[in-house]
């Protein structure tokens, strides 16, 4: 299997797909990463688990209907390839 810009497109979507399904009641909270956590104060920065937090919640709200679109135009070419 060779690298190429097709894989790695088709990686990325993968991933795109994952983070936009997760449930944050379901999941994310069970594992402590819920949207209450990790509030900070007026002026310090946020840390690594905060702003993975809203890459995700971001993710998950830019992404969810774009993706499925994405992964339609995705199979219909592996279908069309093969």
């Amino acid at each position: 299997m060779a690298f190429t810009l097709y894989s790695l497109l088709q990686a990325s979507l993968l991933i795109v797909n994952a983070v936009a399904v997760l449930h944050e009641e379901r999941f994310l909270r069970h594992v402590g990463w819920g949207s209450d956590q990790g509030i900070g104060g007026f002026g310090e920065e946020p840390g690594i688990k905060a702003q993975l937090t809203n890459l995700i919640r971001s993710i998950r709200t830019v992404m969810r209907g774009k993706s499925t679109v994405f992964s339609i135009i995705i199979i219909i070419i592996v279908i069309i390839i093969t």
